[in-house]
């Protein structure tokens, strides 16, 4: 048994080193001849001639492994040679009869969402193994979001911390610098799904210890290109920090009013009638709901921006056309959309209202294209989750609500 446990060790030691990279950095000639090199010999007998004339490796590592590392072989403060590898990684050096005293090798690691370290080693040390310890970065973007609604857009990037940040303008767009932050799990996957008719695409690079997220915007929106407005704020259910950048139309910013076109919502909402929330209308409302975080629903369909007074008109106007002119709740509450106490209680609990998401849906399609109906639909409702998730809990819910007027027939 110990003899097998030994094997394995020895195997998994042999593994590991088998895959460490190995670089030889090396410059071309040898250093001057001096009075150190005429006492050399003696020296060895100290400490063996192995250690000033033998072979001279460093091992590096990184902890966590797989850090990009840098090599400079500086000699006399001038560089002298220069290699990049991946940790972990044998440094093959010139033996220490060869180089100078004051030969060195600087070492600088970097891996995405660490700090980058950089040590020195001289060559006459005795070093053999050096591990370089990567400390986190002490901020990082956990979630990006955006909103478009009629004509305007606001994306939200969630931080641990309070982020600093730095907006750069761009003949495409502008790009958004979080000042040493990194970048979280989730992020890459959910940008793809983050486009409007403002918004073509958003890349996201780690750049040196700072995260870059660059916003291309759509061809129709670069001339005249929006006003970008930021804030800040605070979201204590997941104690995360918000930097919220507004895209608002240039004729809205011009004229401060709150949203680029009431007429158009008032008529979207006149539009809505009992069918496109009652009968099989409910069957869509109540899977896309069984099919959504109740949280993060519950966000989405709560904001504090130029959202806030169309919502609680939808709401309104969800009580108006609903059976009996109440609002009535998936718990069987039921609110008088006439009293302003009563529709405030409902807009305090949007995700549980029976037929409001259905209400959206039907208001989404008034306002926008149908290239771009799903997409301002998602971020109506929706706007944390991944454009493939939605999609799929989307096609659920027009499959149950399709189901129902076959049997209804």
């Amino acid at each position: 048994m110990f003899r097998s446990t030994l094997l394995a060790a020895v195997l998994l030691l042999a593994a590991a080193t088998s895959r460490a990279d190995t670089v030889e950095l090396r410059p071309e000639g040898s250093s001057q001849f001096g009075v150190r090199n005429v006492f050399m010999p003696l020296r060895s007998l100290v400490s063996g001639p192995g250690f000033w004339y033998g072979e001279r490796r460093v091992e590096v590592d990184t902890s966590p492994p797989g850090a990009t590392i840098d090599l400079f072989y500086v000699r006399s403060n001038f560089q002298k040679a220069y290699k990049q590898t991946t940790a972990p990684a044998t440094v093959l050096l010139p033996s220490r009869s060869q180089a100078g005293p004051r030969d060195s090798v600087t070492i600088r690691a970097f891996m995405p969402g660490h700090r980058s370290k950089e040590v020195r080693i001289p060559i006459a040390a005795e070093d053999e193994r050096i591990t370089i310890e990567l400390d986190p970065l002490p901020n990082r973007l956990e979630g990006a979001a955006q909103s478009y609604f009629a004509g305007r857009s606001s994306l939200t990037l969630l931080t641990r911390q309070v982020p600093v940040v730095r907006v750069q303008e761009r003949p495409e767009g502008f790009t958004v610098v979080l000042n040493e932050t990194a970048e979280g799990p989730d992020v890459a996957a959910s940008l793809p799904g983050l486009v409007s008719p403002l918004v073509e695409k958003i890349d996201v690079e780690q750049l040196g210890e700072d995260l870059l997220l660059r916003v291309d915007l759509s061809p129709a929106a670069r001339s005249p290109k929006p006003e970008l407005r930021s804030r800040q704020g605070f979201d204590a259910a997941r104690q995360l920090h918000a930097f919220v950048i507004d895209l608002v139309p240039p004729a809205t910013a011009a004229s401060g009013a709150a949203a680029p076109s009431v007429e158009r919502m008032q008529a979207a909402l006149a539009a809505v009638g009992a069918s496109d929330v009652t009968g099989c209308a409910l069957a869509f409302d109540s899977g896309l709901r069984d099919a959504l975080d109740p949280g993060a629903l519950a966000r989405a369909l709560s904001p504090t921006d130029y959202r806030a007074p169309f919502l609680r008109a939808a709401m309104r106007r969800l009580g108006e056309v609903s059976p009996d002119g109440v609002i009535t709740m998936t718990d069987g509450s039921r609110f008088d959309p006439a009293s302003s106490l009563e529709l405030a209680a409902a807009a305090s609990q949007p995700n549980l209202a029976q037929g409001y998401l259905a209400l959206l849906r039907r208001v989404t399609e008034e306002l926008e294209t149908p290239a771009m109906r799903e997409a301002s639909y998602r971020s109506l409702v929706a706007p944390e989750l991944a454009a493939g998730s939605f999609e799929a809990a989307l096609a659920r819910a027009n499959a149950g609500e399709q189901d129902c007027r076959s049997k209804t027939r």
